[in-house]
């Protein structure tokens, strides 16, 4: 099954990319199939799959064809813009079709179902397929502990405003963190704690000194691909966390965010490492599939079920979605989807690496170390006026992200850089882009 997967997805990826160009003739079963190194009936069940998906169409007697402009989606007015910005998946890999099929699958199957108030918990039969889909990344769940929300912004919020077995009242937060929860919490007036995190990790010691001492009754984290900075906890410092939860009983928010683009198959989250029932653990369906679907998961401890529960209390996220989803797990459709997109983000972080490396030799940005994910750090000198740089580059066709917006508004010691995105940042605009900031950067004048 995996190299079934493998090869469909490495076929889509060439199409996507030009090099299996519109109405160009594909490979031939057979050189293919040595191509691959797979036999020819892998191969033909690979292009069988892509005629289904109205990516190639085929002539008797003459071989496979790529269609016409197929998943061209990109405007033509945007080509020369080089977007660093954007957290959303790329446009061009958006699965339309196979999504498409669902959701009419998902109308067959469940008809008149789909229409009913449902459970606030989330579609049983998605919630059961979502035990053994978790399992994958080492979060072992009864189904009753799984709860379906409105993306994973709408739990962490509950979170936010719910009270705690633990009975403490504050929230810490990583500076920098994810800017979005931030404005939430500083709006909604949650007392918050804070703790400095660089792309190196986070003080253990100084983290044990707010579990002891700070009445925290959970710490938000992300242990990899960390929105902004792109970096992951080591196992060491995951491990440390959980068992420092249990210590002083201090609930741990784990936001999971981009699981699907590990492709470290020993990386385990600190939800794994849990004995305590001391971990939250948060999925999102959004950045993998695509945005506007508004679904994630909340794997909670039976003792915050009820409380969590009794804030999420009605149906609020679309029945028809989790059916079409819980379709699109099922038939393997979710992983081969998953497979493009960590084999195309992997090569643009790479492209990233390269043209850091290979114009940044005076050492003026300090960046990140990051082999996947969607995101790195650009850490800038003190000097840099952000303002300028962003307007000048925005001047040069390119967009990036300030950094000051990923900390509490209240929080003085930030430091300056930008957050680069690959995500939406095509292959061939990458090292130009890279190139760009450097250039500013180096000019200076920044007083």
């Amino acid at each position: 099954m995996k190299k079934y997967v493998s090869i469909l997805s490495d076929i889509e990826l060439k199409i996507r990319e030009g090099q299996y160009k519109s109405g160009h003739k594909l490979p031939s079963v057979r050189d293919a199939s040595e191509l691959y190194g797979c036999s020819k009936s892998t191969i033909l069940r690979a292009y069988a799959e892509l005629e289904k998906k109205h990516a190639i169409y085929s002539i008797p007697q003459s071989g496979y064809y790529v269609v016409e402009n197929y998943g061209d989606v990109r405007h033509s007015h945007m080509n020369d813009v080089v977007d660093f910005t954007s957290a959303s998946p790329d446009l061009n890999v958006f699965p339309y079709l196979d999504f498409q099929h669902c959701l009419n699958q998902a109308i067959d199957t469940y008809k008149y179902h789909l229409f009913t108030y449902g459970d606030s918990q989330g579609l049983e039969t998605l919630r059961h397929t979502l035990v053994s889909h978790l399992a994958d990344n080492q979060v072992f769940a009864k189904m009753d502990r799984i709860i379906v929300t409105s993306g994973v912004q709408q739990a962490l919020e509950i979170l936010a405003k719910m009270s705690f077995p633990n009975g403490k009242e504050k929230v810490l937060v990583e500076q920098p963190s994810y800017d979005i929860y931030l404005r939430f919490l500083e709006e909604e007036n949650i007392p918050v704690s804070t703790i400095v995190r660089t792309a190196a990790g986070i003080d253990l010691q100084e983290l044990e000194n707010q579990f002891k001492s700070g009445s925290i009754k959970f710490f938000y984290t992300m242990s990899r691909y960390h929105n902004p900075l792109g970096s992951s906890y080591n196992a060491e410092k995951r491990k440390a966390i959980a068992a420092l939860a249990a210590k002083y009983d201090v609930y741990i928010v784990e936001d999971d965010y981009m699981a699907d683009l590990e492709v470290d198959y020993s990386f385990d989250p600190i939800y794994a490492y849990d004995q305590t029932n001391h971990v939250v653990y948060l999925k999102s369906f959004s950045k993998i599939i695509f945005p506007g679907l508004r679904l994630g998961v909340a794997v909670l401890p039976e003792v915050l079920l009820k409380t969590f529960q009794a804030y999420k209390r009605y149906v609020d996220t679309s029945m028809l979605s989790q059916a079409a989803l819980d379709i699109y797990i099922k038939n393997g459709m979710y992983e081969r989807h998953k497979h493009t997109i960590c084999k195309l983000y992997s090569e643009r972080i790479h492209i990233l690496n390269q043209a850091v490396e290979r114009y940044n030799q005076a050492g003026l940005i300090e960046a990140s170390t990051v082999a996947s994910g969607v995101y790195m750090q650009f850490k800038l000198p003190r000097t840099v006026n952000m303002e300028r740089l962003v307007q000048r580059l925005s001047e040069r066709k390119i967009q990036v992200v300030s950094g000051k917006g990923f900390y509490l508004t209240s929080y003085r010691e930030q430091e300056k850089f930008l957050r680069i995105s690959i995500s939406r940042a095509q292959p061939d605009q990458i090292d130009a882009g890279v190139k760009s900031i450097i250039e500013e950067v180096v000019k200076g004048n920044w007083y």
